[in-house]
């Protein structure tokens, strides 16, 4: 599609300035609306009817093309910019020149558990973005159900969550609920059993497959505390994963990849 970029925008445009107030989280709570950087973020928020608004520097405009025409299709408003409008949007080193402002897509906890899923996945005080990004996106490869951020979790809508995600934000229901033991019990009511991740587990991995028998909801710790103890206790499973080596742990990414994947291969084969 054609734009005019002899009328782009600036990073001193109203519209402009109100879209870099995304980044920061109160301003995503005041305006209702987030904002997402890169081309697999932005595809799956036009694919998805997410977003409501693309701005796209020349470049990008001719580098992704079709996302603009898909754009166009769904009545999504593109706005050409300026490559120093981009660097004010980006929270990137080196802007990618295509963002979208969306709609929120975080869903309730209710609404997540209400169609009896079998395989969710629970972060608890997940605090870097890129973790919970990544999460999101196993998630997503998996086959899980849901995502849920209970506790003080950082948000699933932050820019860098959601380019960690790669789109998968809008593929999958993600929820953030603050009260802990709230979830748990709702995951209880809905008869998910919880599985916490620990060193000193008593079912190993290698043997977790056999948990799918009901539904699951593997519980993962904070990257630096790891789960508290009295959540640990409460969980209907333990499981640790062998390590054969001399490294003493798994980061969160790794060791969430790991306990998911077995799962999705006892589901899926």
């Amino acid at each position: 599609m054609a734009l005019d970029f002899s009328a782009s925008f600036t990073e001193r445009t109203p519209r402009i300035v109100n879209a870099a107030k995304l980044n920061r989280a109160a301003g995503r709570r005041k305006a209702g609306c987030f904002i997402v950087e890169g081309a697999n973020s932005v595809e799956a928020a036009v694919a998805t009817g997410a977003a409501t608004d693309l701005f796209v520097t020349e470049a990008a405009a001719e580098e992704f093309a079709e996302i603009l025409l898909a754009a166009a299709h769904m009545n999504v408003y593109t706005h050409p910019i300026t490559e120093q409008a981009a660097r004010s949007l980006a929270d990137t080193v080196t802007p990618t020149g295509i963002f979208a402002v969306c709609r929120p897509v975080l869903w309730t906890l209710g609404a997540a558990l209400k169609g009896k899923p079998r395989f969710v996945v629970v972060g608890v005080e997940t605090n870097d973005p890129g973790n919970a990004g990544t999460l999101i996106r196993i998630a997503d490869v998996c086959g899980a159900d849901a995502v849920i951020f209970a506790g003080d979790s950082v948000d699933p809508e932050s820019n860098k969550a959601v380019r960690a995600s790669a789109g998968s934000l809008f593929h999958i229901p993600v929820v953030r609920e603050r009260d802990v033991s709230g979830v748990m019990g709702q995951l209880k009511a809905a008869g998910i059993q919880t599985v916490a991740t620990t060193m000193d587990g008593e079912i190993s991995l290698e043997n977790a497959g056999a948990l799918t028998e009901k539904p699951i909801a593997w519980i993962f710790g904070n990257e630096a505390h790891g789960l508290p103890a009295p959540l640990v206790a409460a969980a209907d499973a333990r499981v640790f994963i062998p390590i054969h080596g001399s490294a003493e742990s798994l980061n969160l990414a790794t060791a969430a990849a790991m306990c998911m994947w077995e799962t999705s291969k006892a589901l899926h084969g």
